[in-house]
């Protein structure tokens, strides 16, 4: 075999579903991992274009330089224990990309190091599961800008292709920008992932636990919202799951299925930058804490027997409200991405990434778990205005919501009377409430802030910028209240 152009350190599913990629897009691929059993898998499906190894002097020996190695291993201490132990071998030139969902600041740390020796690295977020590793990924590459032209070919030829409106076929993959702004980016994407997907559970639990209907009639419902605005990818699985029967017990299998849900991180993660960032991820963190509020089962189970509420149950026009339900889903989708991209933009600004908003959306309309036919709107709106602060701002957005804001508080106002839980359509709606309003109760906040802390206030009729600060305890009715501030 001649050298090869890239190496892949780690042969899981995702490691080996990009090695047959790039050997079926003509490129050579050495695969290295300790597991004997991933190695055969590799060397069985690569046809001898794609060739594991469980030596790494074989491994490295195969490597064109300079080496182009791709880590496929989990975030965390596995990625420094793969540095480690492939840093020795490494030169000066050399190229490492992490293709896991680590941390961004663990990209940047890594980056920091290895640059030191003359390494580069790039941190690059990969998404679209096992069949978009073998088909066609959207590909979030972020780190040393000379690094990103040593794998850009591969990249390209390995992503995910769009048609564009001139019959044009788009990667899915761009350079993002400097430091860990790759990692940023994808783990954003799964923080909006979170959300769209308890958008559509909750959604799930109003028509089914709410109207009473089957997993066959929302197989229909959501087989025809996916010829609609909702088009994406989540409401096409979601519409096979629903028709999927399980064998054993002869029902729906998704009525079998346990409801605790897992998360790794990122979308926890996405909520705790936002907080640090003063972005607004509201329907994010909801989403995060959804899951795990599903985690306390046993708890669930006690308090259901020990707790009351109302019974579900519905009177109206059922095929009125299915539609209604489509009108609020993709009001509170736009809220959502709003949010996002929100996060997106205070990150751009804090660590001068210089993110381009309609480079991203155009990236996430193929081979990404969030991918739809609603991301090219997103993609319109930046390209009216690049630098949009707010997708509710953008007027085709905008009133898309506005629009459909009615059938938001419907579903909402459903949902709330009878008992059940919507806390991300209800964060969607308190958002896009809050954010048209042009006066909110924040100078009732602010005033308490200073009556027990001095925190000082603005004034609505002096100029931004200028801060007092009153003796409340001592000026008029204020002395009447009470005198023991907290400490917080």
């Amino acid at each position: 075999m001649n050298k090869a152009d890239i190496g892949i350190v780690g042969l899981g599913v995702m490691g080996r579903m990009l090695a047959l990629n790039m050997a079926r897009n003509g490129f050579r691929v050495a695969g290295y991992d300790l597991d004997g059993d991933k190695v055969m898998a590799l060397n069985t499906a690569g046809d001898g274009k794609a060739i594991g190894y469980q030596i790494l002097g074989d491994f490295f020996g195969l490597l064109e330089r300079p080496r182009k190695i791709l880590m496929m291993v989990p975030a965390g201490k596995p990625v420094d224990a793969v540095i480690a132990g492939l840093r020795p071998a490494l030169d000066r030139g050399d190229l490492l990309i992490d293709g896991g969902n680590s941390h961004f600041r663990d990209t940047e740390r890594r980056a920091a190091a290895l640059e030191a020796d003359g390494i580069r690295y790039l941190g690059t977020g990969v998404s679209g599961g096992e069949y978009g590793a073998l088909w066609g990924p959207s590909i979030m590459p972020g780190g040393d800008p000379r690094a990103w032209s040593l794998i850009r070919p591969i990249f390209e030829a390995i992503s995910a292709k769009v048609h564009e409106p001139d019959g044009t076929l788009s990667p899915c993959v761009a350079y993002i920008g400097p430091q860990g702004a790759g990692h940023f980016v994808k783990m954003v994407h799964n923080g909006i992932e979170y959300g769209d997907m308890q958008l559509i559970a909750e959604t799930y639990d109003v028509l089914h636990r709410g109207l009473g209907l089957s997993a066959l009639q929302l197989h229909d419902i959501f087989a025809r919202w996916n010829e609609g605005d909702l088009q994406s990818y989540l409401i096409e699985i979601t519409r096979d799951i629903f028709a999927t029967m399980d064998e054993e017990t002869g029902k729906p299998l998704v009525d079998v299925i346990l409801d605790t849900a897992q998360h790794k991180g990122t979308g926890k993660w996405t909520s705790q930058s936002a907080l640090d960032l003063g972005a607004a991820a509201s329907m994010i963190s909801a989403a995060v804490e959804a899951r795990m509020l599903s985690s306390y089962k046993e708890e669930r189970v006690r308090a259901s027997k020990s707790l009351s509420g109302p019974t579900p149950h519905f009177d109206g026009d059922a095929d009125a409200f299915v539609d209604t339900m489509e009108r609020a889903m993709y009001a509170a989708k736009i809220c959502s991405y709003a949010q996002g991209f929100g996060v997106l933009r205070a990150a751009s600004l804090e660590y001068e990434y210089d993110l381009n908003y309609g480079e991203i959306a155009k990236i996430w309309r193929g081979g990404c778990i969030i991918r739809a036919q609603f991301l090219n709107k997103i993609t319109s709106a930046f390209a009216r205005d690049a630098n949009l602060p707010n997708l509710l701002l953008d007027p085709d957005l905008g009133k898309a919501v506005e629009a459909r804001q009615d059938a938001l508080r419907q579903v909402i106002c459903y949902a709330t009377a009878n008992g059940v839980p919507v806390p991300v359509f209800s964060s969607a709606l308190a958002y896009f409430d809050a954010y048209r309003s042009e006066r909110l109760p924040a100078n009732l906040l602010q005033a308490q802030r200073d009556y027990f802390g001095a925190h000082t206030y603005e004034r609505v009729d002096r100029p931004r910028g200028e801060f007092f600060h009153t003796d409340w305890i001592g000026s008029g009715t204020a002395a009447l209240s009470s005198t023991y501030p907290g400490d917080a």
